[in-house]
């Protein structure tokens, strides 16, 4: 009988895998950080043989903790950082280069090129993508010009592309012995070269970015059987791999919304907010993607309006590792309440230019405000507010598309333990905050997917049930962190703009 679930949650600072059981409930997980690289200012690498290494490890440890064998396994889903881009050689497996990562910024002036004559929304009405650094249709280009004999070898059918997804799906079902090259609408919606409409390809599109079809995967559904791991493969037995979302479409399934007008908010190395609008593509006039939300299997495909920040939970990462303020991320709430607020400071994290909804690759971090009173609580408060801040911009971006103010924000993620920075969220959002049972829901996302596949959930509604209420932030109808903070918020944001020529 197979009992369990596993998902693959292969994130922009570590990879874990988690099982799961019918009730949706984690009963083993393992979690092992890798590498970041950092070549030049504003350019991110990861080093894709070390994903797929890390990748084996935890998964062997996962169903290891789980007392289970192959065979007690009902499915395998995959969720992932999106954007991040590989190109790699099919017949050997070995990557052209390091993993251009979601965060880097070395496409600029591509981005600039392909906008020139036009604008940044060039590509919106096919795409629902504005021309940024983010997508990976233009980190593939800069590969192909950049790395010597790469595009001859995309010619001859000696290169090919994925997102972690892809790479990931190719190695477990048999690499150079037959791998799938496959990804799902979630993530193809992510490269600038997508048509929303059709769930394909664009060819006028990748002729623009000067991208061969003939590298990119085949775009599946979110929830169906892609293929099996190998039985004399690294994970041993074959087990169905049948379930690719991005980690943010990932989160939004984990938190079962289902309906149009449900939202979410992940709490990760950056932060997500997603919007379902159901089977209809709305097109956003204030700065938000449009973007898929899933497909599972034949059914119709639904949409979402997502509002991307490129920076949050990784902000106290750098204030632990390059200012060793704290020395592990939870201490950070710790610091934080040694204060009663932020001494007038704010930190405007645009370490990678802003996206959501300003999409301005000029802009860098600051923190302004300073004067001889700021000590380390202060800093470390501005940490946190830069978080709820942006996303209360988000939010006010996604009522104004949809016509619809959002009562209430289910959220997930790393960072929603921390109660200073959820009641502040409530706080400056002015609706209730809603933690799930189960705060990881990147992963059970995954799971739900790879299960829907093959009758482990056989509806949305068994998915529903498994969802449980953990706590609620309510807003503090005394304060005026929504207003009087937040106008101050929006004058920092501004002084980060044009800071690169």
């Amino acid at each position: 009988m197979s009992d369990i679930v596993l998902a693959i949650d292969q994130g922009t600072t570590s990879t874990r895998c988690m099982a799961f059981n019918h009730s949706g409930e984690p009963i083993a997980v393992h979690q092992l950080e890798h590498q970041q690289i950092f070549p030049k200012p504003g350019w991110v690498e990861h080093d894709p043989i070390e994903i797929w290494e890390k990748t084996q490890l935890v998964v062997r440890e996962a169903i290891k903790k789980a007392g289970a064998n192959p065979g007690d396994i009902a499915a395998l889903g995959i969720t992932n950082q999106r954007e991040t881009t590989i190109v790699w050689n099919p017949k050997t497996g070995q990557p052209y280069h390091n993993a251009i990562v979601w965060q880097d910024v070395r496409t600029d002036k591509i981005i600039a090129e392909l906008g020139k004559n036009d604008s940044q929304d060039r590509f919106r009405t096919i795409t629902g993508l504005p021309l940024a650094t983010y997508f990976s249709g233009p980190k593939i280009k800069w590969l192909l010009d950049n790395v010597d004999g790469l595009r001859e070898a995309a010619n001859r059918g000696d290169a090919v592309f994925g997102n972690i997804d892809t790479w990931l799906v190719w190695n477990l079902t048999g690499g150079v012995d037959g791998g799938k090259h496959v990804t799902d609408v979630t993530n193809a919606s992510r490269t600038l070269l997508m048509n929303l409409e059709t769930l394909d390809w664009d060819k006028d599109l990748c002729a623009e970015m000067g991208v061969p079809l003939a590298m990119l995967p085949q775009i599946a559904s979110s929830s169906e059987i892609y293929g099996h791991t190998q039985e004399s493969g690294p994970l041993g037995g074959s087990i169905r791999v049948s379930g690719i979302l991005g980690d943010q479409q990932a989160a939004i399934v984990g938190q079962v919304c289902f309906e149009p007008g449900e939202a979410k908010n992940t709490y990760g190395t950056g932060c997500f907010m997603l919007l379902n609008t159901g089977e209809e593509i709305v097109r956003s006039k204030h700065g938000l993607l449009t973007t898929l939300c899933y497909q599972f299997g034949n059914e119709k495909p639904v949409y979402a309006l997502e509002g991307s920040i490129a920076i949050s939970g990784s902000l106290v990462q750098w204030l632990r590792d390059n200012m060793k303020m704290i020395e592990t991320a939870p201490e950070i709430e710790n610091l934080a309440n040694t204060v009663e607020d932020n001494g007038g400071i704010y930190f405007v994290p645009a370490f990678s230019g802003l996206f959501a909804p300003y999409w301005r690759s000029d802009a860098r971090g600051a923190i302004v405000g300073m004067t001889s009173y700021v000590n380390r609580g202060h800093i470390a408060r501005a940490v946190l507010e830069a978080s709820a801040f942006q996303t209360r911009e988000v939010l006010d971006a996604m009522n104004a598309d949809s016509g619809v103010d959002l009562k209430s924000l289910k959220v997930d993620g790393g960072m929603v333990h921390n109660d200073l920075l959820m009641q502040f969220q409530a706080d400056v959002l002015g609706v209730p905050v809603i933690r799930p049972m189960v705060a990881e829901t990147t992963a059970l996302g995954a799971a739900y997917a790879a299960g829907y596949a093959v009758g482990f959930w056989e509806s949305k509604e068994d998915m529903k049930k498994n969802w449980q209420l953990d706590k609620t932030w309510h807003p503090d109808a005394n304060s005026d962190v929504n207003t009087k903070l937040y106008s101050q918020w929006k004058k920092a944001v501004t002084r980060t703009f044009d800071w690169l020529d």
